[in-house]
Order: C-alpha cells, then sequence, then structure tokens
C-alpha cells in the first residue's frame, strides 16, 4: 500500500521535490492552483507558512487506504497508523484534535479526533486534491489546530457546469501484499444551470504479509464502501448545491487486549483476558479478531456567490450535518457502541481592500453530541457547542506580502451524568510576512499565540481503552493551551535548482497529554492521566531537487521534528528523523519513471515508560504511463513497488507500534480512466 512519495513516509518530499518538470509539478504548487483553505486562496508558494497541495496523477498514484498513509510523504508528515483501517495525519509530531480534517472547509465531525483506533471518514478513491497547511496559522478553521489543517477537496457538490455536459472517471486497481481490490467511479452531468454528481467506491483488503516472516499482520483487514450524490444550481456569479453521501467500513483493530478492569478508589486492576490477538490463521471474513463495524451519512451544504453587496467580493457558505455510529466488535458480541452526530455551520465574507487591506471575516457554530454506551465507554456522553468569529486580512506592499489574523471561541461541554459541566474561551491571534527579493526567491515567516480549547475525552475519560491497552483518566479542571509558534523559511521555486527550507518552533503553554501514571494495572494494560505541562516542539523541513537533464530530477529530503518537556522529559510518540534521495526519470513523452530511497532513524529520545522503535531503510520504484484514446478517453496506467529491501518497519507515531510492522515487500497495479 506504499505509493511512490507517500513511501517517503519518512522522507520529506517537498514541494520542489515532488515538483519534477516533467510531471511531478502537480504535487505542490502549479501556477494555476490555489490553495482554497486560505482565506484568499493564494497559491501555495505566496504564502507565509509551509502549505502543500497534492492533486492530479500524483494523488493517485500516491493514495493509500487512509488518510495518514496518502499524506505521510510530504513534509513534516506522518502516519499515526492503528493498522490498514486507521491512520490519521501527524503534522510535526502534532495530531488528533491538534490536526483538523475538513471537508472543502466543513469539518468531517466524526470520532477520529477521540481516539487513534477511530478511522477519519474522509473519502479518499475521487479527491481533486488534498491541501495541507501546517502550523497553526489557520485561524479560519480553529485555534486548537496548532498542527495544521488538512483540507479534502472533493467534486460531491458540483461547482461548474461540464464542459460537454458530461464528466466521468474511473479507477481500479489492487495491490499484492494485502490482496487488496479498490474500485471507484464519478460522474458529473450538466443541464441549463443545475449539474449532478454520482459517486460510488469499493475496497477489500485481507490481512497483510509482513517482513520476515511468511505469516501476515493479525486482525490487519479493511474493507469500505461508499457513494454520494450531489445536485447544483451554477449561476453566473455562483453556486448552491447540496450533496448526501454515507460510508460503511469494517477493519480490524490490531493489538487489541480486552481485560477485565475494575477500580478500588483512585487505583485500577485489569487482568482475566477476554479476547486477543495469538498467532493463528484464519480467513477474515469469518471475524474473529476485534474490529470495528462503522456507518455514517451526511449532508453538505454548499455555496459562493460573489459581488453579493456593496464592499464585498464574495460570499461562501458551509453547512454540514452526521450521523455517524461504530460498533467495536469482540467475535459476534458487541463490545461498545460510539454515536456521533454534528453539526457544523460558517459564513465567510471577503471585502474589498480598505487601505490596502483586504481580508475575510467571518463565523463558526458547530455542535457535537457524543455517546459511548458498552463495557468499554470510558467518555460519558457529552454535547460539546463551540462558536467563533474570525478576521484575516492581508496586505500586499511591492515585493512583501503581510498577513494578520485573529480569531476567539466559546466552548461549552455539557455532561450528561454527575460530572460538572465546562466551559472554556480562547482567543488566537497570527501575524506573517512574505519577501519576494527576486525572481523566484522568497523570504517568509509568522509569528502566532494560538489557544486550544480542551476536548470532552480530555476532560472525562475515565476508565479501560482494549484498543490502546491503557486506562485512561481525564481531568475536569483542564484549562485552554496556549501555543507561541515561530516559523521561518526560504524558498526557490525557479530554474534547475530549486529548494525550500523552513524552521520551527511551537512553545506550548499548559500542553495538555496522556502521561503515563507509573504504575502497571496488570492485564498488559498500562494507566494514563490528562495532564497539563510546558511544552516545546521544534524541528526543520528540506529539500532540495536539480533537473540533471529535461528528462531527469536528482531530489534530496529530510526532516526531524524534537518534542521536550519544559521540565525534563520527551513527549510521546514523536516520529524519528528522516532523509532520503529521489529521481524522477521521463523514459518518453508518456511513460515516466521513479525511484526512491529514504532512511528513517532510530527513535530513542523517548517519554517516561515509552519504547523505542530501530531505524530501517525503505527502497520503492514506480512507473507511469498517460495516454489519449481517439474516442476521447484520457487513461493512466501505473505501477508501484514499495518496501523493494522488505525491511521491517515500525511506525513510532503509532500507539501499536510495539506489536504491528509495516506491510513487506509489494506490488500495486492500478488504471485510471476520465472522460
Amino acid at each position: 500500500m506504499n505509493k511512490v512519495c507517500h513511501s517517503l513516509a519518512g522522507a520529506v518530499a517537498l514541494a520542489s521535490l515532488c515538483a519534477a518538470p516533467t510531471h511531478a509539478s502537480e504535487v505542490l504548487s502549479l501556477p494555476d492552483t490555489r490553495v482554497s483553505a486560505t482565506a484568499y486562496q493564494r497559491h501555495a508558494a505566496e504564502l507565509s507558512s509551509a502549505v502543500e497541495v497534492l492533486q492530479g496523477d500524483a494523488l493517485v498514484r500516491r493514495r493509500a487506504a487512509t488518510l495518514g498513509d496518502t499524506l505521510a510523504g510530504l513534509p513534516g508528515v506522518q502516519s499515526s497508523g492503528f493498522g490498514p483501517g486507521v491512520g490519521r495525519p501527524v503534522i510535526r509530531g502534532l495530531d488528533g484534535p491538534r490536526v483538523r480534517v475538513l471537508s472543502d472547509g466543513a469539518d468531517l465531525l466524526d470520532a477520529s479526533v477521540s481516539s487513534p483506533d477511530h478511522a477519519s471518514t474522509g473519502e479518499l478513491q475521487l479527491l481533486e486534491r488534498i491541501e495541507v497547511l501546517k502550523g497553526p496559522a489557520t485561524l479560519m478553521y480553529g485555534g486548537g489546530a496548532i498542527g495544521g489543517v488538512v483540507n479534502l477537496i472533493d467534486r460531491r457538490v458540483p461547482t461548474y457546469l461540464p464542459e460537454d455536459g458530461l464528466e466521468a472517471d474511473l479507477e481500479l486497481r489492487g495491490n499484492t501484499v494485502a490482496d487488496e481490490k479498490a474500485g471507484a467511479f464519478g460522474l458529473t452531468a450538466g443541464a441549463g444551470q443545475l449539474a449532478l454528481r454520482l459517486e460510488g467506491s469499493r475496497l477489500e483488503a485481507d490481512e497483510y504479509r509482513i517482513p520476515g516472516s511468511p505469516s501476515r499482520q493479525d486482525g490487519a483487514f479493511n474493507e469500505a464502501d461508499s457513494a454520494a450524490l450531489g445536485l447544483s444550481w451554477i449561476g453566473e456569479r455562483g453556486y448552491l448545491g447540496l450533496a448526501y453521501s454515507e460510508q460503511n467500513r469494517e477493519y480490524g483493530l490490531l493489538a487489541h487486549e480486552h481485560a477485565d478492569c475494575h477500580t478500588h478508589g483512585p487505583v485500577w486492576h485489569c487482568g482475566g483476558h477476554g479476547h486477543g490477538h495469538g498467532d493463528h490463521d484464519h480467513d477474515h471474513e469469518d471475524h474473529d479478531d476485534a474490529r470495528i463495524d462503522m456507518r455514517q451519512r451526511r449532508w453538505d451544504l454548499r455555496g459562493e456567490y460573489r459581488d453579493p453587496m456593496a464592499g464585498f467580493e464574495k460570499l461562501r457558505v458551509r453547512l454540514a450535518n452526521t450521523d455517524y455510529q461504530h460498533r467495536e466488535m469482540e467475535g459476534s458480541e458487541v463490545g461498545t457502541r460510539f454515536d456521533n452526530r454534528g453539526q457544523e455551520m460558517r459564513a465567510e465574507l471577503t471585502h474589498r481592500p480598505i487601505a490596502g487591506w483586504r481580508g475575510v471575516l467571518g463565523g463558526q457554530s458547530s455542535r457535537r453530541d457524543f455517546a459511548a454506551l458498552g463495557e468499554e465507554a470510558y467518555v460519558p456522553a457529552t454535547l460539546t457547542s463551540n462558536h467563533a468569529l474570525f478576521l484575516v486580512e492581508e496586505l500586499q506592499s511591492g515585493a512583501w506580502r503581510h498577513e494578520l489574523g485573529l480569531r476567539h471561541e466559546w466552548q461549552d461541554v455539557q455532561v450528561k451524568r454527575s460530572a460538572a459541566d465546562s466551559r472554556h474561551r480562547g482567543t488566537s491571534i497570527a501575524f506573517g510576512s512574505t519577501w519576494q527579493f527576486a525572481e523566484g526567491y522568497a523570504l517568509f515567516g509568522n509569528l502566532s499565540r494560538s489557544q486550544r480549547l480542551p476536548t470532552a475525552e480530555e476532560l472525562y475519560a475515565s476508565g479501560p481503552h482494549a484498543a490502546t491497552r491503557t486506562v485512561e483518566l481525564g481531568n475536569a479542571r483542564l484549562d485552554e493551551e496556549t501555543g507561541y509558534n515561530l516559523e521561518l523559511g526560504l524558498r526557490k521555486t525557479a530554474g534547475r535548482l530549486t529548494y525550500s527550507l523552513s524552521l520551527f518552533r511551537n512553545q506550548v503553554d499548559d500542553f495538555i497529554h496522556a502521561a503515563d501514571a507509573g504504575y502497571d494495572p496488570g492485564g498488559d494494560y498500562r494507566v494514563v492521566e490528562y495532564r497539563q505541562d510546558d511544552a516545546v516542539l521544534r524541528g526543520f523541513e528540506a529539500s532540495a531537487a536539480l533537473a540533471l537533464s529535461d528528462r531527469l530530477e536528482l531530489g534530496l529530503f529530510a526532516d526531524s521534528v524534537r518534542g521536550r518537556l519544559r521540565d525534563g522529559g520527551n513527549l510521546e510518540r514523536i516520529p524519528a528523523d528522516r532523509y532520503g534521495l529521489r529521481l524522477n526519470r521521463q523514459i518518453t513523452s508518456a511513460l515516466d519513471g521513479e525511484l526512491e530511497a529514504y532512511r528513517v532513524e532510530r527513535q530513542d529520545r523517548l517519554a517516561e515508560h515509552e519504547t523505542g522503535t530501530d531505524g530501517y531503510t525503505m527502497l520503492n520504484a514506480g512507473l507511469s504511463f498517460r495516454g489519449f484514446s481517439e474516442a476521447g478517453v484520457d487513461y493512466l496506467i501505473y505501477a508501484r513497488a514499495g518496501n523493494l529491501l522488505n525491511d521491517k518497519a515500525r511506525q513510532h507515531s503509532s500507539f501499536i507500534k510495539d506489536d504491528v510492522l509495516l506491510p513487506g515487500r509489494n506490488l500495486t497495479l492500478g488504471v485510471r480512466f476520465s472522460l
């Protein structure tokens, strides 16, 4: 399931690296590619913070079953891998609620932020592009996103009328390591001022083979299907559309250990395993292992209207409603059921320049009704309401462009039991500048103060969690955490040599983290407590690409992040250092080849009671052929070979790294047709 460039799972493939003049330039910043998750939909190279855009053929070749694995080759991005069904993005060492995942500007509203074993529900197979905004300069979507924002751009709500009245896409692919089979189709039809969109996808994967063993990773199966229907009215000044989508998933919970846990006062005891993962052979269709059976129903209303009133250029609205449920199964029994019903509304108004300043003001309101029922209902039922106002401004002055952002949030968490409710407020502010001091060169930097409000899980968790083998203890007295982030960078975007360098330091006061409580309750469990300590994360991302000829490009890349508590000690699950090289070769006008090698170092900078991971080397290769038939069908045929050395690899950012290896040597074959 490794993708060429995804397999940079440790190697950072920066803008220029994945932007070969032959075909990979779609990875970061084409001249006509604008980042819709930014206030002014600017090009990535113009922004004062690190931004990546993954689209086109590069997205097709790199797409994996999970969002984290798809993005794992981008600078500073890894996956929190929890098996083939779950992989959330980890940006600069931060994940969970510190990384906001959006569906075209609206929150996914799933349960992925509540636990590392809960899948992100973004449908990947038919995305148009993925935008990644790194660092906390993302005030339009939440001060809590101090790690970054991932925006998934789909075509579920049509925004334009197809040129010939009809557009269609069909993709089929397979992978050897897990006997994976996947397919997806999308159809857009337009007539008059109406456009209709129909989508569907299906994925099936068995337990994957692991290096150095004839067996497979126990429980690592993955099944998913989705369907969507959207309708839009499109006029000369904008559009308004509504889409309905359904998604069903079933995937194994690797390393799951059920134990009988009980408490005597403040002390927990666990023992008597009920369900574990021994070494046994079985067909995953029998579903003997612990697994999650998930279902989601979602409505999206999206609209944009140009020149809505005097003094304003554009009005943009997003409304989303999600009904999410999943059952954690142990054999044929339902262990725990999670229900998550969420709504989000947001509106943005872009005003015309005032004294040279052009900006966006807006509001956002969300509601999350969350409940867990069953033997592992370690979080009480809660109702979280969050409201925010924000303002983002920019000023262009010669070679300088300045950005200024301000956001204030109000959050109330109501607990549907005897615990006390909580209320928090947060204010975030950011300033950034970009200096184009020469043609193709830019210095950029930003400084921000961002506040993240605690989640219901951090406040009220109390009980065992079999997926992570922990007993989680929340703290209702948690305050908001405050991050002070400084980033400086240099870009060269033109010429035979292109490069990018970004340095960052994020100091977080009252950083909320699940610290090991220091005692073993038995049953192979650990007790973790949500605490607040001051922390510092710092690191860099660097990459360079040299065009050796018109058909051959060499890329070098590296990234690193350190996470420490200011009073001493390391943060948990910080990714290891990564570096490597990549060759892009245009063999013919239609045939491209890639060769990639990267090294992930051993991680021995560990938090208390944390275990280390060994280093590993990955070697990957790929071929892709693009053609055009006389019938007007554009097609892409691609092949990817991953982990050619069959090296044993573990993701340090994963909660289950000690029990789960990444897939062994594998081959992916796929074809995509577009009309």
